[in-house]
């Protein structure tokens, strides 16, 4: 076509001042940049042969002009981050989209310092010879649950496969059908034990299960005795299940190791705050379970992580298994979960913790901050209509599904943006802003808010309103 003729070559475009000055001002390779500049105006060149112009005979300036609008988006993208800090106004302290549990202060410090320097991962100062990654955190961890020992790997879903491999490859695995559950990433039980090579036994019903079941499964190919801890769905009504301190009595009198999966875990009391019903990890070891996992992102409030504790001669056939360092943790995770840990460790957990902290958060706390919002953006922002409703937090991240935390949200109407549009254009900004909406109006709750991004959310509203004038 003859508006092919128009479009400027590579080699002349990179000696246009728009291409000089970005070279000069942003720290990105010639070589990039040129690989863009190519693609631009392949894009361009696309719109042409489409049929894009018409009739109309595009000049060399104005096709100039177009490439280099294009050339300038692929360096906004690159330059804007995929993985970004938002603001989290949901109320959902675990948001499993948003990255689940926000690290302490202290653990953020100890990832920095690890980072910025070689370390101990796998050396031993005392003797000057090389250590292993297993003994950072397993003292932590045993002084904190009664465990004889602990291994970390790098999620609880692996620490599943991790120990079905270990311990039940080619066994019978008996588990009750009501706890064949799947969670989020269509993660099943029954699939992750086929993978493992471990044997499924079902018992029971989906709705009930019960102690003579499990007894009456017992062959001599059983090899473990597995509990998984139903922490992203809850079954009401006609409905009963073995505990786990039930099932233990006919473990060790078939001595076969029992397995509870707890999902997300805890190593804080919630029941003490009347928060829930969950067990902590340590009653489990208490209890007499041989092999337990847990999340270290979820209610322990630490970075991702496969916890398992129990005993010694379980988790040491973990650490000599080929597995171990397919699914070892590297540096800034245990660096983080250290520093996590010893926050227990020191009764520091409430204070320093994000996740406890915002569970532990009254709604009168809430309150506060939402009439210290509502103040602020009736005092300056106009076209709004904004009130105080309660309301319930979520813990999420498929943990306590059933527990409801009493909060405040400020619900907001805008005069001239649909609920979903406003929510859009808050999504928008350099820092992002995540909210909820219902019944056509947006909803913020300042639970999982900070004094810093409170203000950061009043900001955005007043640009929205100055762009609209």
């Amino acid at each position: 076509m003859k508006h092919l003729r128009h479009l400027p070559a590579v080699h002349q475009l990179k000696k246009h001042q728009r291409f000089v000055q970005i070279i000069e001002t942003q720290k990105i390779s010639e070589d990039q940049l040129t690989v863009w500049l190519s693609q631009s105006i392949d894009h361009i060149r696309e719109r042409i042969l489409s049929g894009d112009f018409h009739d109309d005979t595009p000049s060399r300036k104005m096709l100039t002009k177009l490439i280099f609008a294009e050339f300038e988006q692929f360096i906004d993208q690159f330059l804007k981050n995929r993985l970004t800090k938002v603001i989290n106004a949901t109320g959902i302290i675990l948001h499993t989209n948003l990255g689940r549990a926000r690290l302490s202060k202290r653990a953020i410090k100890q990832m920095t310092d690890v980072a910025t320097h070689y370390s101990t991962l796998e050396y031993n100062l005392e003797d000057g010879r090389r250590g292993s990654r297993h003994d950072i955190v397993e003292n932590y961890l045993q002084q904190l649950t009664g465990a004889e020992a602990a291994i970390v790997v790098n999620n609880n879903a692996a620490a599943v496969y991790f120990i079905l491999k270990a311990i039940a490859e080619a066994k019978e695995v008996i588990v009750s059908r009501g706890e064949l559950v799947e969670i989020g990433g269509s993660f099943r039980i029954s699939d992750i034990m086929e993978e493992s090579g471990a044997r499924l036994v079902g018992v029971g019903t989906t709705n009930k299960t019960h102690l003579v079941d499990y007894e009456r499964a017992i062959t001599d190919r059983t090899g473990l005795f597995l509990k998984v801890h139903q922490s992203n769905f809850k079954m009401i009504g006609f409905t009963e299940a073995v505990n786990t301190d039930d099932l233990i009595s006919i473990a060790k009198k078939h001595h076969i190791p029992i397995y509870a999966d707890l999902g997300s875990g805890t190593l804080f009391d919630f029941k003490t705050e009347n928060i829930g019903k969950e067990p902590t990890v340590a009653e489990k070891v208490n209890a007499g379970v041989d092999l337990i996992s847990f999340s270290g992102d979820k209610l322990l409030g630490g970075p991702q992580a496969g916890i398992i504790v129990g005993k010694k001669e379980f988790i040491d056939k973990l650490k000599h298994h080929q597995l171990a360092r397919v699914l070892r943790v590297d540096k800034f995770t245990l660096a983080s979960l250290e520093a996590t840990l010893k926050a227990y460790i020191s009764g520091q957990a409430i204070n320093e913790i994000p996740t406890i902290r915002d569970m532990l958060t009254s709604a009168e706390t809430v309150l506060k901050r939402a009439q210290t919002f509502i103040e602020k953006v009736s005092n300056n922002v106009s076209g709004l209509q904004v009130d105080i409703q309660p309301d319930v937090s979520k813990v999420g991240g498929g943990t306590m599904p059933d527990v409801n935390l009493s909060t405040y949200v400020v619900r907001i109407k805008h005069n001239d943006y649909s609920s979903e549009a406003l929510a859009e254009r808050l999504r928008s900004f350099k820092t992002p802003i995540i909210t909820r909406v219902k019944d056509d109006a947006l909803l913020l709750d300042f639970r999982t808010v900070s004094d810093e991004e409170l203000y950061t959310i009043f900001e955005a509203f007043l640009q929205i309103q100055q762009k609209d004038l």
